[in-house]
């Protein structure tokens, strides 16, 4: 009698499974229900998240000629549908979307084109959306030269090709939050706020809130704390304001710009579901504290920050042509940085922003700050060191600002004097003579004649279109 065949075992993988959604990291969701990083997201992952998970819209968003975000729903009627989509995109009016731009509302057909990796779940949404951020492309299916997308990653590429380096930034989003006034709020107090807790402030839950959302939905993040402003209500309004920052981790320039739009769009829906009010306004009410949006930068290769001194006090040439590049066009970039009128009352009343074209180590009045690098008891670095470029404010525009520092770099490195420009705008000298330190632009009129100074440097490897330049200019005259 023959032994009874003992049953096959199948082969037990090793590959562990992904997360549970619900678990605590990663910080991005969609990474923990995929179990892999989103550069390795496929439209099959999304295709069949969408199908598997009761998802009923998916939302196209992309990045308009103003800065805002736009939105494109639709509602997948098949799966075959639902690729065509998000392998191939969808038709807008580019006309509409970029306006000034050139594009004729008689020819005005151009396509987003959706990217994978950047796909999450929307939190604000009735019912379940997933959104996927998109680029543009014309009619040829080239990227499109006016939108701000294809503008900011021309740039970065640009500093890949000509500097051999990357270059990658953050940003510091400081905003203020207003509710109706309440005996409960009389704890704050103006220039008290800095890294106050509840209940001297009353913006704390919705802050970590937000936190807590913008890293599931990709967004890096540094840290988040209260800030210095505080504004009591006025005769005429009922309101008390209360100012916050969200500061984000480095990335790729084209990625730290989209960063910054979705931190403004996370924290509108938050203030707008709390019944507040949320404002990025450069100046709430002139004498007090205004808001920055205070870009860090770090040039990289292999790996390695660039942006340090070495043990015999000079600077990295990257982080030389970068400093370089913000002293002689920082001015121009305002056309992208400081879009609005209280831009100008801001940089007048000079609390913590840049007064004089200058750059130096640990200085909030400097055009270019040095911050401080943490480090372990060791010696060794905790976090990258940075170039902080303190002259934007919530106005601005953050895809063409980078794309504009980007192309600064570059230009930066063609200095010809290049020690002579760094020694001549050292903190240390300008406040020694500040006359002899050349100023910032303090009108509209004048950032466009520093744009038009700085145009060739703009326009060059074919990044800034033309058209656009001569808009922008247009508007500031």
């Amino acid at each position: 009698m023959s032994k009874p065949r003992r049953p096959t075992l199948p082969k037990q993988s090793t590959r562990r499974p992904p997360p549970a959604p619900d678990a605590a990291l990663p910080a991005r969701r969609l990474e923990r229900v995929f179990g892999k990083p989103a550069p390795e997201w496929t439209a099959a992952d999304l295709v069949e998240f969408v199908r598997t998970e009761g998802v009923r819209v998916v939302s196209l968003m992309h990045v308009g000629s103003d800065g805002w975000l736009k939105t494109l729903d639709f509602v997948p009627r098949s799966v075959e549908h639902l690729r065509d989509v998000i392998q191939g995109g969808e038709r807008a009016d580019g006309s509409s979307i970029f306006t000034g731009s050139g594009i004729r509302a008689g020819a005005s057909d151009v396509l987003l084109r959706p990217r994978v990796s950047s796909a999450f779940l929307d939190p604000f949404a009735a019912r379940p959306t997933l959104v996927v951020m998109c680029g543009h492309a014309g009619r040829d299916g080239q990227p499109l030269p006016v939108s701000p997308d294809t503008i900011v990653r021309a740039a970065h590429a640009r500093v890949q090709q000509e500097l051999g380096i990357d270059l990658w930034a953050l940003g510091e989003v400081e905003y203020f939050l207003g509710k109706r006034a309440a005996e409960v709020d009389s704890y704050g107090a103006d220039e008290r706020g800095y890294h106050a807790s509840s209940p001297f402030v009353f913006g704390e839950r919705l802050r970590r809130q937000a936190l807590t959302l913008l890293a599931e939905i990709g967004v890096p993040i540094k840290y988040g704390h209260s800030e210095v402003g505080y504004i009591r209500p006025a005769a005429n309004e009922d309101t008390i304001w209360e100012q916050h920052e969200i500061e984000m981790s480095l990335a790729p320039l084209p990625e730290a710009a989209d960063h910054v739009v979705l931190v403004h769009w996370v924290l509108r829906n938050l203030a707008h579901q709390d019944g507040m009010r949320c404002s990025f306004d450069p100046i709430m009410r002139k004498g007090h504290a205004g808001s920055g949006l205070h870009f860090h930068f770090s040039p990289t290769k292999k790996g390695q920050h660039l942006g340090r001194f070495d043990k015999d006090g000079r600077m990295a040439d990257p982080g030389q042509w970068l400093i370089a590049g913000f002293v002689r066009h920082g001015g121009a970039l305002m056309a992208f940085g400081n879009r609005v009128e209280g831009s100008f009352v801001r940089l007048l009343q000079g609390k913590e922003a840049p007064t004089a074209v200058a750059w130096g180590r640990y200085d909030r009045h400097a055009l270019v700050r040095i911050p401080i690098t943490a480090r372990a008891a060791d010696g060794r670095e905790v976090s990258p060191p940075t170039i902080e470029f303190r002259l934007p404010d919530g106005s601005a525009h953050p895809h063409l600002l980078l794309a504009g520092a980007a192309q600064a770099m570059v230009a930066g490195r063609a200095v010809p004097d290049l020690a002579g420009l760094l020694a001549a705008t050292a903190a240390e000298r300008v406040k020694q003579d500040p006359s002899g330190a050349p100023r910032l632009p303090v009108t509209p009129r004048e950032i466009a004649a520093a744009l038009a100074a700085s145009r060739e440097a703009f326009a060059a490897g074919g990044v800034f279109p033309p058209e656009l330049l001569d808009y922008t200019a247009t508007g500031l005259r």
